[in-house]
Parts: structure tokens; sequence; C-alpha cells
């Protein structure tokens, strides 16, 4: 386990977050979920090695894992929520719908928050791969950058820069 990932699991559990950890360090993504992000950085790949579910202390935000990408969480949203209410609000646009699918495909959603409004952190996959951007309702494809990578998106939290309760 890489040594950011595990600092950053002692200081949620000291924070009050509710972390379940992956005691078997098995991770058994979907054929589904595989075949559309194949390329999936090794440092988020070891996080859902070693945690199972990490949730803030207000329930309002949670970082996604294995079961919620393979649709076996009891948590209420999928994991990919907003893209589906983007493709809803795109109704019969069929141009609308693929754009939208299209950004998604580069862009692995890995925290979900209903804090204040629906907003996401994710992945790029393709522009500046590895870097973490949040995204907000109601147009959820426009981003912005909050970290380099998922080490230092763990920095910023861990520092309160990000304000996760």
């Amino acid at each position: 386990m890489n040594n950011k990932t595990n600092e950053f699991i002692i200081w949620a559990e000291e924070n009050g977050w509710a972390i379940t950890k992956n005691l078997d360090f098995n991770l058994n993504l979907g054929g589904s979920f595989i075949s559309r992000y194949k390329e999936i950085p090794n440092e988020y790949l070891g996080f859902l090695s070693v945690v199972k579910q990490c949730i803030t202390p207000n329930e309002k935000t949670w970082f996604l894992c294995e079961d919620e990408y393979n649709n076996s969480s009891d948590i209420a949203f999928k994991w990919n929520e907003f893209e589906l209410l983007g493709l809803e609000a795109a109704m019969d646009d069929d141009i609308w719908k693929s754009e939208i699918t299209a950004w998604w495909d580069n862009y692995l959603p890995i925290v979900m928050s209903v804090d204040g409004g629906f907003s996401f952190y994710a992945i790029d996959l393709t522009n500046e791969i590895g870097a973490i951007v949040r995204g907000y309702e109601p147009e959820f494809e426009e981003v912005e950058k909050a970290a380099n990578n998922l080490e230092q998106f763990f920095e910023v939290i861990m520092s309160n820069s990000i304000e996760f309760q």
C-alpha cells in the first residue's frame, strides 16, 4: 500500500470517517467497468484494493469503491449517477448524449457528494492523465482541477483545503 494512501486512511479514521478496509486486498472490478476504463492509475487501484468503503462523518460525501463500481452497494446513488442525470437531461438529443458519454469515458468519478448540491471528483484519464478534477451541477462536464494526482488530492483533503464533513 502506498504511504500516502495509508496516511490518508489513518487521518480519515481519526477524523470520524466511516472506513471499511478490504482485508484480503483483492480487487474484482466488473468487466463492463474495466472495458470502459482501461487505464485506471495504479495509485487509485491500490486505494481500491485496501478500502471497501470511505464515507465522510456527515455521510454526504463518499469515495466510490469496488462495490459502487460493481453496482452492489447499498448507497442510493449509482457510481455514474451524474452521467445518467446528464443523459436524462439530453432526452432525445443523440448528439448531446454521445458527447456526454464520451466526456465521462475520459473522466473516472472517484468521489461523489450531495453536500450543498451534487458534485464529484474524478480522475482525468485523457488530457492531464492522473489529475483530479471537480465538477458540480448543473454542468457536470465543466470541471476544475483540484489536484495533480491522487496523492496530492489526499494531501489537500487532510489539510482541510477541501471541506469534507
